[in-house]
């Protein structure tokens, strides 16, 4: 058996017919590096860095929301260190957003003796009024009872089972023109009509030259584009674009301001807009 000699005088302590060689310099080596076990993995370093990486990132998507919440909005209509008066606006209120969509009230249920016709609160391309009343509540009816003249027992029978057929197609056509299932355009073209209609008089409905409606027309494309500016801060074009509608949102503002000081007054808090950021010279 081999042995380690720790010194010199342990070679006087070995029995007669032991020998004193040493153990081979692999044994040894393979000796030392059990005595010492320290584990340097790759995944241990990697998750160090990793965690490194998102404390870093953490503490600049802080500093970049602090400073956007302490900037001057002339955009946004917001002094410095004010209150967004945005959600409580009548602006805010009438426009339709992704996250409303999704969240939108219980369907308004139409019954019939041969079932139910489940209608979205919210209608694709301006379906409202006599329109929604005319799809829905009428020509189901109509057409059940297209082409029958006299009424008899086999022809109420067939009337019922047209009706509800007539009841499903109009269950499929109601999902179709939810305004769910529309793209960008179609939700700004709603949004748009919302504005005419709730910023024009009831004398002159529909009044697109009124500079309230204009007014709350580019408010809305302000503020669409400024949140796609916060998630792309390198989009040059479109920030050109954000500083022109600001400066002709001002230049409506400050021309109804010239022709009625009351409208002036009374359309800023309709926008959640403060006077500053339509008075003096703009820096966007």
């Amino acid at each position: 058996m081999y042995r380690i000699l720790a010194g010199q005088g342990e070679t006087d302590n070995l029995l007669p017919g032991e020998h004193d060689h040493p153990l081979p310099l692999a044994t040894q080596r393979s000796v030392v590096s059990t005595t010492r076990v320290q584990l340097h993995t790759s995944a241990v370093c990697l998750a160090q860095r990793k965690k490194v990486k998102e404390s870093k990132s953490a503490v600049r998507d802080e500093r970049k929301r602090v400073k956007d919440a302490a900037r001057l909005y002339a955009v946004l209509g917001i002094p410095r260190g004010g209150q967004d008066k945005w959600p409580q606006c009548d602006l805010a209120k009438a426009v339709i957003t992704q996250d409303g969509l999704h969240s939108e009230d219980a369907p308004e249920s139409l019954t019939f003796p041969e079932g139910a016709v489940n209608v979205p609160s919210t209608l694709n391309y301006g379906i409202s009024g006599d329109s929604k009343r005319m799809l829905f509540e009428v020509l189901p009816v109509l057409s059940a009872e297209r082409g029958r003249v006299h009424f008899n027992a086999d022809t109420v029978q067939e009337t019922e089972e047209a009706m509800k057929h007539e009841v499903e197609k109009a269950n499929m056509f109601a999902k179709l023109v939810s305004l769910r299932n529309a793209n960008a355009k179609g939700i700004a073209y709603e949004n748009r009509r919302r504005c005419i209609e709730l910023f024009s008089t009831p004398e002159t409905a529909n009044d697109t030259g009124r500079p309230e409606v204009q007014a709350a027309i580019l408010t809305l494309k302000i503020r669409n584009l400024w949140e796609h500016l916060l998630k792309f801060r390198m989009d040059i074009d479109n920030r050109r674009a954000l500083r022109r509608m600001v400066h002709q949102r001002a230049k409506v503002l400050r021309y109804l301001k010239r022709k009625d000081l009351d409208r002036y007054e009374a359309i800023l808090p309709r926008l959640g807009l403060e006077p500053g950021s339509v008075e003096g010279e703009l820096v966007v």
